[in-house]
Protein backbone atom coordinates (compact mmCIF):
# COMPACT_ATOMS: atom_id res chain seq x y z
CA UNK A 1 0.00 0.00 0.00
CA UNK A 2 1.37 3.41 -0.99
CA UNK A 3 2.42 5.69 1.85
CA UNK A 4 0.01 8.62 2.26
CA UNK A 5 2.80 11.13 2.95
CA UNK A 6 5.28 12.23 0.33
CA UNK A 7 7.49 13.81 3.01
CA UNK A 8 7.85 13.20 6.73
CA UNK A 9 10.22 15.45 8.67
CA UNK A 10 10.69 14.07 12.17
CA UNK A 11 12.30 15.99 15.04
CA UNK A 12 14.51 18.14 12.79
CA UNK A 13 17.09 20.16 14.73
CA UNK A 14 19.60 22.60 13.26
CA UNK A 15 21.91 25.12 14.90
CA UNK A 16 24.31 27.66 13.43
CA UNK A 17 26.47 28.62 16.41
CA UNK A 18 24.19 30.33 18.91
CA UNK A 19 21.30 30.51 16.41
CA UNK A 20 18.78 27.70 16.89
CA UNK A 21 17.37 27.68 13.35
CA UNK A 22 15.12 24.60 13.60
CA UNK A 23 13.71 23.34 16.89
CA UNK A 24 12.35 19.78 16.91
CA UNK A 25 10.31 20.29 13.72
CA UNK A 26 7.95 17.42 12.88
CA UNK A 27 5.86 17.81 9.74
CA UNK A 28 4.09 15.53 7.26
CA UNK A 29 3.27 16.62 3.71
CA UNK A 30 0.51 14.69 1.94
CA UNK A 31 1.29 13.30 -1.51
CA UNK A 32 -0.51 15.13 -4.30
CA UNK A 33 -1.06 18.34 -2.34
CA UNK A 34 0.08 21.97 -2.36
CA UNK A 35 1.46 22.75 1.09
CA UNK A 36 2.41 26.28 2.12
CA UNK A 37 5.16 27.14 4.61
CA UNK A 38 4.96 30.63 6.13
CA UNK A 39 6.75 32.47 8.91
CA UNK A 40 8.64 35.61 9.81
CA UNK A 41 12.12 36.27 8.46
CA UNK A 42 14.42 34.04 10.45
CA UNK A 43 11.60 31.65 11.42
CA UNK A 44 13.55 28.69 10.03
CA UNK A 45 11.50 27.79 6.95
CA UNK A 46 14.35 28.26 4.45
CA UNK A 47 16.69 26.25 6.66
CA UNK A 48 14.12 23.44 6.81
CA UNK A 49 13.74 23.41 3.02
CA UNK A 50 17.53 23.55 2.60
CA UNK A 51 17.79 20.41 4.75
CA UNK A 52 15.17 18.72 2.58
CA UNK A 53 17.06 19.70 -0.60
CA UNK A 54 20.46 18.66 0.73
CA UNK A 55 22.11 22.05 1.20
CA UNK A 56 22.40 21.35 4.94
CA UNK A 57 22.31 18.22 7.06
CA UNK A 58 20.18 18.26 10.19
CA UNK A 59 21.99 18.03 13.53
CA UNK A 60 19.29 15.65 14.69
CA UNK A 61 16.08 14.12 13.34
CA UNK A 62 15.12 12.07 10.32
CA UNK A 63 13.52 12.39 6.89
CA UNK A 64 11.23 9.96 5.11
CA UNK A 65 10.39 10.22 1.41
CA UNK A 66 7.36 8.11 0.47
CA UNK A 67 7.72 6.24 3.75
CA UNK A 68 11.41 5.35 3.26
CA UNK A 69 14.07 6.70 5.63
CA UNK A 70 16.66 8.75 3.73
CA UNK A 71 19.73 10.84 4.55
CA UNK A 72 19.98 13.64 1.98
CA UNK A 73 23.60 14.72 1.75
CA UNK A 74 23.53 16.98 -1.33
CA UNK A 75 21.19 18.56 -3.88
CA UNK A 76 22.34 15.89 -6.37
CA UNK A 77 21.07 13.22 -3.97
CA UNK A 78 17.80 15.16 -3.48
CA UNK A 79 17.28 15.32 -7.26
CA UNK A 80 17.90 11.55 -7.48
CA UNK A 81 15.13 11.12 -4.89
CA UNK A 82 12.72 13.11 -7.07
CA UNK A 83 13.00 16.46 -5.27
CA UNK A 84 13.31 19.67 -7.31
CA UNK A 85 13.67 23.25 -6.11
CA UNK A 86 12.92 26.56 -7.82
CA UNK A 87 14.88 29.23 -5.96
CA UNK A 88 13.77 32.83 -5.51
CA UNK A 89 16.99 33.94 -7.22
CA UNK A 90 17.10 31.69 -10.26
CA UNK A 91 20.01 29.23 -10.49
CA UNK A 92 20.53 29.70 -14.22
CA UNK A 93 23.72 30.50 -16.18
CA UNK A 94 22.81 33.61 -18.15
CA UNK A 95 25.16 33.26 -21.19
CA UNK A 96 24.03 29.66 -21.88
CA UNK A 97 20.99 28.52 -23.84
CA UNK A 98 17.86 27.17 -22.21
CA UNK A 99 18.76 23.62 -23.26
CA UNK A 100 22.31 23.96 -21.93
CA UNK A 101 20.90 25.05 -18.57
CA UNK A 102 18.51 22.10 -18.51
CA UNK A 103 21.40 19.74 -19.24
CA UNK A 104 23.81 21.13 -16.62
CA UNK A 105 24.42 18.45 -14.02
CA UNK A 106 22.48 15.88 -16.06
CA UNK A 107 24.84 15.40 -19.02
CA UNK A 108 24.75 11.60 -18.80
CA UNK A 109 28.36 11.09 -19.88
CA UNK A 110 31.08 12.68 -21.97
CA UNK A 111 29.26 12.40 -25.31
CA UNK A 112 27.11 15.52 -25.12
CA UNK A 113 25.49 15.43 -28.59
CA UNK A 114 23.33 12.29 -28.02
CA UNK A 115 22.38 13.51 -24.55
CA UNK A 116 21.41 16.94 -25.91
CA UNK A 117 19.30 15.39 -28.68
CA UNK A 118 17.43 13.13 -26.25
CA UNK A 119 16.98 15.95 -23.74
CA UNK A 120 15.69 18.33 -26.42
CA UNK A 121 12.92 15.87 -27.35
CA UNK A 122 12.00 15.34 -23.70
CA UNK A 123 12.06 19.10 -23.02
CA UNK A 124 9.76 19.86 -25.97
CA UNK A 125 7.32 17.12 -24.94
CA UNK A 126 7.09 18.27 -21.32
CA UNK A 127 6.88 21.96 -22.31
CA UNK A 128 3.99 21.16 -24.65
CA UNK A 129 2.23 18.95 -22.07
CA UNK A 130 2.21 21.75 -19.50
CA UNK A 131 1.78 24.75 -21.81
CA UNK A 132 5.23 26.10 -20.90
CA UNK A 133 6.38 27.33 -24.28
CA UNK A 134 10.07 28.29 -24.24
CA UNK A 135 12.57 28.26 -27.11
CA UNK A 136 15.25 25.72 -26.08
CA UNK A 137 17.88 27.59 -28.10
CA UNK A 138 17.19 31.01 -26.57
CA UNK A 139 19.95 32.54 -24.45
CA UNK A 140 18.74 32.75 -20.84
CA UNK A 141 20.02 36.32 -20.41
CA UNK A 142 17.68 37.43 -23.22
CA UNK A 143 14.55 35.97 -21.59
CA UNK A 144 12.18 38.01 -19.40
CA UNK A 145 11.98 36.85 -15.79
CA UNK A 146 8.65 35.08 -16.28
CA UNK A 147 10.19 32.82 -18.94
CA UNK A 148 13.31 32.29 -16.84
CA UNK A 149 11.10 30.92 -14.10
CA UNK A 150 9.49 28.58 -16.63
CA UNK A 151 12.98 27.28 -17.43
CA UNK A 152 13.61 26.57 -13.73
CA UNK A 153 10.32 24.66 -13.45
CA UNK A 154 10.96 22.77 -16.69
CA UNK A 155 14.43 21.85 -15.44
CA UNK A 156 12.84 20.15 -12.42
CA UNK A 157 10.13 18.45 -14.51
CA UNK A 158 12.60 17.16 -17.10
CA UNK A 159 14.50 15.58 -14.21
CA UNK A 160 11.21 13.90 -13.22
CA UNK A 161 10.76 15.66 -9.88
CA UNK A 162 7.77 14.37 -7.93
CA UNK A 163 8.30 16.85 -5.09
CA UNK A 164 8.73 20.51 -6.08
CA UNK A 165 9.87 23.23 -3.65
CA UNK A 166 9.16 26.83 -4.76
CA UNK A 167 10.73 29.71 -2.84
CA UNK A 168 8.89 33.04 -3.27
CA UNK A 169 7.94 32.09 -6.85
CA UNK A 170 5.88 35.20 -7.71
CA UNK A 171 8.36 37.83 -6.49
CA UNK A 172 9.13 38.99 -10.06
CA UNK A 173 5.91 38.05 -11.89
CA UNK A 174 3.02 40.12 -13.21
CA UNK A 175 -0.47 39.19 -11.91
CA UNK A 176 -1.22 37.31 -15.16
CA UNK A 177 2.06 35.37 -14.92
CA UNK A 178 1.29 34.52 -11.29
CA UNK A 179 -2.16 33.23 -12.27
CA UNK A 180 -0.57 31.06 -14.96
CA UNK A 181 1.88 29.67 -12.39
CA UNK A 182 -0.92 28.82 -9.95
CA UNK A 183 -2.85 27.05 -12.70
CA UNK A 184 0.27 24.99 -13.47
CA UNK A 185 0.75 24.09 -9.79
CA UNK A 186 -2.84 22.80 -9.62
CA UNK A 187 -2.24 20.66 -12.73
CA UNK A 188 0.93 19.22 -11.19
CA UNK A 189 -0.90 18.52 -7.92
CA UNK A 190 -3.77 16.79 -9.73
CA UNK A 191 -1.20 14.54 -11.45
CA UNK A 192 0.00 13.42 -8.01
CA UNK A 193 3.02 15.67 -7.59
CA UNK A 194 3.66 17.31 -4.24
CA UNK A 195 4.28 21.07 -4.08
CA UNK A 196 5.92 22.95 -1.20
CA UNK A 197 5.31 26.71 -1.48
CA UNK A 198 7.35 29.18 0.58
CA UNK A 199 5.91 32.68 0.31
CA UNK A 200 5.30 35.81 2.35
CA UNK A 201 2.13 36.56 0.38
CA UNK A 202 -0.72 35.21 2.45
CA UNK A 203 -3.27 35.92 -0.27
CA UNK A 204 -1.37 33.43 -2.45
CA UNK A 205 -1.41 30.85 0.35
CA UNK A 206 -5.19 31.23 0.63
CA UNK A 207 -5.59 31.10 -3.16
CA UNK A 208 -3.60 28.02 -4.08
CA UNK A 209 -2.65 25.76 -1.13
CA UNK A 210 -4.45 22.80 0.42
CA UNK A 211 -2.64 23.00 3.77
CA UNK A 212 -0.34 25.58 5.36
CA UNK A 213 2.20 25.30 8.18
CA UNK A 214 3.32 28.25 10.28
CA UNK A 215 6.82 28.51 11.74
CA UNK A 216 7.96 30.97 14.39
CA UNK A 217 11.48 31.31 15.81
CA UNK A 218 12.58 27.92 14.51
CA UNK A 219 9.59 25.94 15.73
CA UNK A 220 6.51 24.64 13.95
CA UNK A 221 3.55 26.48 15.51
CA UNK A 222 0.61 24.91 13.70
CA UNK A 223 -0.62 23.32 10.48
CA UNK A 224 -3.99 24.35 9.08
CA UNK A 225 -6.32 23.14 6.39
CA UNK A 226 -6.31 26.25 4.20
CA UNK A 227 -10.07 26.23 3.63
CA UNK A 228 -10.60 26.42 7.41
CA UNK A 229 -8.33 29.38 8.17
CA UNK A 230 -7.79 32.95 6.93
CA UNK A 231 -4.95 35.39 6.33
CA UNK A 232 -5.49 37.22 9.62
CA UNK A 233 -5.24 33.99 11.64
CA UNK A 234 -2.09 32.96 9.78
CA UNK A 235 -0.46 36.36 10.26
CA UNK A 236 -1.23 36.34 13.98
CA UNK A 237 0.28 32.85 14.28
CA UNK A 238 3.41 34.00 12.42
CA UNK A 239 4.18 37.05 14.57
CA UNK A 240 2.33 36.25 17.79
CA UNK A 241 -0.09 39.20 17.55
CA UNK A 242 -2.75 40.62 15.22
CA UNK A 243 -1.29 42.28 12.10
CA UNK A 244 -2.62 45.30 10.23
CA UNK A 245 -2.71 44.43 6.49
CA UNK A 246 -3.95 47.70 5.02
CA UNK A 247 -2.08 50.63 6.44
CA UNK A 248 -4.27 53.39 7.81
CA UNK A 249 -3.23 56.75 6.40
CA UNK A 250 -4.73 60.17 6.06
CA UNK A 251 -4.91 62.15 2.85
CA UNK A 252 -1.58 63.43 1.56
CA UNK A 253 -0.83 67.13 1.80
CA UNK A 254 1.63 67.65 -1.06
CA UNK A 255 3.85 70.70 -0.91
CA UNK A 256 6.34 72.06 -3.40
CA UNK A 257 8.04 69.99 -6.06
CA UNK A 258 11.15 68.52 -4.44
CA UNK A 259 12.45 66.35 -7.27
CA UNK A 260 11.82 66.95 -10.98
CA UNK A 261 12.86 64.44 -13.65
CA UNK A 262 12.95 66.18 -17.01
CA UNK A 263 13.27 64.20 -20.29
CA UNK A 264 15.66 61.68 -18.74
CA UNK A 265 17.32 59.04 -20.95
CA UNK A 266 19.48 56.38 -19.29
CA UNK A 267 21.70 53.63 -20.70
CA UNK A 268 22.71 50.38 -19.03
CA UNK A 269 26.30 49.19 -18.54
CA UNK A 270 26.44 47.99 -22.17
CA UNK A 271 25.41 51.36 -23.60
CA UNK A 272 21.87 50.24 -24.45
CA UNK A 273 19.08 52.73 -23.76
CA UNK A 274 16.94 51.38 -20.93
CA UNK A 275 14.97 54.52 -20.04
CA UNK A 276 13.59 56.77 -22.77
CA UNK A 277 12.70 60.48 -22.37
CA UNK A 278 11.22 60.09 -18.88
CA UNK A 279 9.54 63.03 -17.12
CA UNK A 280 7.74 63.24 -13.76
CA UNK A 281 7.90 65.14 -10.47
CA UNK A 282 7.60 64.28 -6.78
CA UNK A 283 6.27 66.74 -4.22
CA UNK A 284 7.12 67.11 -0.58
CA UNK A 285 4.69 65.10 1.54
CA UNK A 286 3.67 62.53 -1.06
CA UNK A 287 4.56 58.99 -2.07
CA UNK A 288 4.87 58.46 -5.80
CA UNK A 289 4.68 54.77 -6.67
CA UNK A 290 6.67 53.53 -9.67
CA UNK A 291 5.24 50.14 -10.74
CA UNK A 292 6.52 47.70 -13.31
CA UNK A 293 7.89 44.23 -13.87
CA UNK A 294 11.56 43.99 -12.85
CA UNK A 295 13.91 44.89 -15.69
CA UNK A 296 11.85 47.63 -17.32
CA UNK A 297 14.04 50.58 -16.36
CA UNK A 298 13.06 51.20 -12.73
CA UNK A 299 16.46 50.14 -11.40
CA UNK A 300 18.24 52.49 -13.79
CA UNK A 301 15.97 55.35 -12.69
CA UNK A 302 16.84 54.78 -9.02
CA UNK A 303 20.57 54.58 -9.80
CA UNK A 304 20.51 57.77 -11.89
CA UNK A 305 18.62 59.70 -9.21
CA UNK A 306 20.99 58.47 -6.49
CA UNK A 307 24.04 59.51 -8.53
CA UNK A 308 25.22 55.96 -9.23
CA UNK A 309 24.64 56.15 -12.99
CA UNK A 310 25.12 59.17 -15.27
CA UNK A 311 22.13 59.72 -17.57
CA UNK A 312 22.62 60.02 -21.33
CA UNK A 313 20.34 63.06 -21.52
CA UNK A 314 17.89 65.07 -19.45
CA UNK A 315 17.86 66.86 -16.10
CA UNK A 316 17.34 65.90 -12.46
CA UNK A 317 16.34 68.91 -10.36
CA UNK A 318 16.28 68.83 -6.55
CA UNK A 319 14.90 72.03 -5.06
CA UNK A 320 15.81 73.74 -8.34
CA UNK A 321 19.43 72.51 -8.44
CA UNK A 322 20.31 70.50 -11.56
CA UNK A 323 22.12 67.44 -10.20
CA UNK A 324 23.22 66.36 -13.70
CA UNK A 325 24.72 69.71 -14.71
CA UNK A 326 26.58 70.02 -11.39
CA UNK A 327 27.78 66.39 -11.72
CA UNK A 328 27.02 65.81 -8.06
CA UNK A 329 28.15 62.44 -6.73
CA UNK A 330 26.21 60.18 -4.32
CA UNK A 331 27.89 61.70 -1.25
CA UNK A 332 26.97 65.23 -2.30
CA UNK A 333 23.39 64.18 -2.98
CA UNK A 334 23.17 62.52 0.44
CA UNK A 335 24.42 65.75 2.02
CA UNK A 336 21.58 67.57 0.23
CA UNK A 337 19.06 65.18 1.80
CA UNK A 338 18.54 62.79 -1.12
CA UNK A 339 18.83 59.33 0.45
CA UNK A 340 18.52 55.90 -1.10
CA UNK A 341 17.26 52.50 0.05
CA UNK A 342 18.53 50.26 -2.78
CA UNK A 343 16.61 47.39 -4.35
CA UNK A 344 19.30 44.82 -3.56
CA UNK A 345 20.26 45.27 0.07
CA UNK A 346 23.24 42.88 -0.07
CA UNK A 347 24.78 44.13 -3.33
CA UNK A 348 24.29 47.86 -2.76
CA UNK A 349 23.08 48.53 0.79
CA UNK A 350 25.27 46.47 3.11
CA UNK A 351 28.62 44.73 3.38
CA UNK A 352 27.86 41.21 4.54
CA UNK A 353 31.26 40.68 6.17
CA UNK A 354 30.94 43.88 8.23
CA UNK A 355 29.34 43.95 11.65
CA UNK A 356 25.85 45.43 11.87
CA UNK A 357 27.35 48.51 13.56
CA UNK A 358 29.72 49.04 10.61
CA UNK A 359 27.00 48.49 8.00
CA UNK A 360 24.81 51.04 9.75
CA UNK A 361 27.25 53.90 9.14
CA UNK A 362 27.96 53.22 5.45
CA UNK A 363 27.77 56.50 3.57
CA UNK A 364 27.74 58.47 6.83
CA UNK A 365 31.11 57.40 8.24
CA UNK A 366 32.43 60.98 8.01
CA UNK A 367 29.64 62.44 10.16
CA UNK A 368 30.95 64.53 13.06
CA UNK A 369 28.79 62.70 15.60
CA UNK A 370 30.59 59.38 14.87
CA UNK A 371 34.14 60.52 15.67
CA UNK A 372 36.80 63.16 15.62
CA UNK A 373 38.01 64.26 12.20
CA UNK A 374 39.06 61.22 10.16
CA UNK A 375 38.95 58.89 13.19
CA UNK A 376 35.81 56.94 14.14
CA UNK A 377 34.94 56.61 17.82
CA UNK A 378 34.05 52.90 18.36
CA UNK A 379 31.82 53.77 21.32
CA UNK A 380 29.80 56.23 19.24
CA UNK A 381 29.54 53.78 16.32
CA UNK A 382 28.28 51.13 18.73
CA UNK A 383 25.79 53.52 20.36
CA UNK A 384 24.51 54.60 16.92
CA UNK A 385 23.80 50.96 16.06
CA UNK A 386 22.15 50.20 19.40
CA UNK A 387 19.82 53.19 19.05
CA UNK A 388 18.85 52.38 15.46
CA UNK A 389 18.38 48.67 16.15
CA UNK A 390 16.11 49.44 19.09
CA UNK A 391 14.06 52.01 17.13
CA UNK A 392 13.59 49.64 14.18
CA UNK A 393 13.12 46.41 16.16
CA UNK A 394 16.10 44.67 14.56
CA UNK A 395 16.49 41.10 15.84
CA UNK A 396 18.81 40.14 17.41
CA UNK A 397 19.87 43.54 18.75
CA UNK A 398 23.54 42.60 18.55
CA UNK A 399 25.66 45.33 16.90
CA UNK A 400 28.78 43.15 16.78
CA UNK A 401 27.05 40.35 14.83
CA UNK A 402 28.12 40.02 11.18
CA UNK A 403 25.59 41.53 8.77
CA UNK A 404 25.41 38.20 6.89
CA UNK A 405 24.07 36.47 10.02
CA UNK A 406 20.84 38.51 10.09
CA UNK A 407 17.72 37.32 8.27
CA UNK A 408 16.72 39.16 5.09
CA UNK A 409 14.01 41.15 6.84
CA UNK A 410 16.34 42.29 9.58
CA UNK A 411 19.03 43.20 7.04
CA UNK A 412 16.37 45.35 5.37
CA UNK A 413 15.66 47.05 8.70
CA UNK A 414 19.38 47.85 9.07
CA UNK A 415 19.30 49.74 5.76
CA UNK A 416 15.99 51.46 6.53
CA UNK A 417 17.19 52.58 9.96
CA UNK A 418 20.42 54.00 8.55
CA UNK A 419 18.70 56.04 5.83
CA UNK A 420 15.53 57.13 7.61
CA UNK A 421 17.30 58.22 10.81
CA UNK A 422 19.32 60.71 8.76
CA UNK A 423 16.23 62.86 8.09
CA UNK A 424 15.86 62.71 4.29
CA UNK A 425 14.17 65.42 2.25
CA UNK A 426 13.80 63.00 -0.68
CA UNK A 427 13.84 59.24 -0.14
CA UNK A 428 14.34 56.76 -2.99
CA UNK A 429 12.96 53.39 -1.91
CA UNK A 430 13.57 50.25 -3.97
CA UNK A 431 11.59 47.08 -3.16
CA UNK A 432 11.30 47.95 0.57
CA UNK A 433 9.64 44.69 1.60
CA UNK A 434 11.13 42.14 -0.83
CA UNK A 435 11.48 38.87 1.07
CA UNK A 436 10.13 40.47 4.26
CA UNK A 437 7.53 38.91 6.58
CA UNK A 438 4.11 40.38 7.33
CA UNK A 439 5.07 41.82 10.71
CA UNK A 440 8.08 43.64 9.28
CA UNK A 441 6.03 44.80 6.28
CA UNK A 442 3.55 46.46 8.61
CA UNK A 443 6.41 48.17 10.49
CA UNK A 444 8.12 49.39 7.30
CA UNK A 445 4.88 50.71 5.81
CA UNK A 446 4.09 52.68 8.96
CA UNK A 447 7.54 54.26 8.87
CA UNK A 448 7.16 55.33 5.24
CA UNK A 449 3.75 56.88 5.90
CA UNK A 450 5.17 58.75 8.92
CA UNK A 451 7.93 60.15 6.70
CA UNK A 452 5.40 61.25 4.10
CA UNK A 453 3.34 62.99 6.80
CA UNK A 454 6.51 64.74 7.98
CA UNK A 455 6.94 66.28 4.51
CA UNK A 456 9.41 63.90 2.88
CA UNK A 457 9.09 63.30 -0.88
CA UNK A 458 9.21 59.55 -1.48
CA UNK A 459 9.72 57.61 -4.71
CA UNK A 460 8.58 54.02 -4.13
CA UNK A 461 9.70 51.37 -6.63
CA UNK A 462 8.02 48.01 -6.06
CA UNK A 463 6.90 44.99 -8.04
CA UNK A 464 4.28 44.34 -5.33
CA UNK A 465 1.09 45.90 -6.66
CA UNK A 466 -0.66 45.58 -3.31
CA UNK A 467 2.17 47.63 -1.78
CA UNK A 468 2.01 50.25 -4.54
CA UNK A 469 -1.77 50.57 -4.10
CA UNK A 470 -1.60 50.68 -0.29
CA UNK A 471 1.18 53.26 0.09
CA UNK A 472 1.13 55.51 -2.99
CA UNK A 473 -0.67 58.79 -3.39
CA UNK A 474 0.01 58.71 -7.15
CA UNK A 475 1.17 55.83 -9.34
CA UNK A 476 3.10 55.81 -12.60
CA UNK A 477 3.68 52.56 -14.49
CA UNK A 478 6.71 51.73 -16.63
CA UNK A 479 7.15 49.20 -19.41
CA UNK A 480 10.27 48.94 -21.56
CA UNK A 481 11.71 52.16 -20.16
CA UNK A 482 8.64 54.31 -20.85
CA UNK A 483 5.69 55.48 -18.80
CA UNK A 484 2.57 53.64 -19.94
CA UNK A 485 0.10 55.35 -17.62
CA UNK A 486 -0.54 57.34 -14.46
CA UNK A 487 -3.20 56.49 -11.89
CA UNK A 488 -4.31 57.20 -8.35
CA UNK A 489 -5.04 54.28 -6.01
CA UNK A 490 -8.71 55.28 -5.94
CA UNK A 491 -9.07 55.01 -9.72
CA UNK A 492 -7.25 51.74 -10.43
CA UNK A 493 -6.82 48.09 -9.40
CA UNK A 494 -4.21 45.35 -9.77
CA UNK A 495 -5.48 44.06 -13.12
CA UNK A 496 -5.43 47.56 -14.62
CA UNK A 497 -1.87 48.12 -13.40
CA UNK A 498 -0.90 44.67 -14.68
CA UNK A 499 -2.04 45.61 -18.19
CA UNK A 500 -0.04 48.85 -18.06
CA UNK A 501 2.99 46.86 -16.81
CA UNK A 502 2.61 44.65 -19.89
CA UNK A 503 2.61 47.72 -22.17
CA UNK A 504 -1.14 47.91 -22.87
CA UNK A 505 -1.68 51.68 -22.77
CA UNK A 506 -5.06 52.31 -24.30
CA UNK A 507 -7.60 50.86 -21.91
CA UNK A 508 -9.89 52.16 -19.22
CA UNK A 509 -9.17 51.42 -15.57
Amino acid sequence: MAHASAIDLIGIEKRFGDVHANKDVTLSIARGSIHGIVGENGAGKSTLMSILYGFYEADRGSIRINGENVVIRSPKHAIALGIGMVHQHFMLVDPLSVLDNIMLGAEGGWRLAPAASSLRAKFKRIAADYGLSVNPDAVVADLPVGLQQRVEILKALVREAQILILDEPTAVLTPDEADHLFALLRVLRDEGKTILLITHKLEEIMHVTDHVSVMRRGALIATYETAKTNAAELAAAMVGRPVLFNIVKGAAKPGKERLVIDHLTICDGHGQERVHDLSFAIRAGEILGLAGVSGNGQSEVLEALAGLRAPKAGRILMDGVDLVATKSNPSERRAMGLLHIPEDRLKMGLVSSFSAAESMILGFQSDDDLGFGPMLDPARVLQNAEDHMRNFDVRPQTPHLKTAKFSGGNQQKLVLAREIEHHPKVLLVGQPTRGVDVGAIEFIHKRLIALRDAGVAILLVSVELSEILSLSDRIIVMCDGRITGERTPETTHERDLGLLMAGVKDHAA
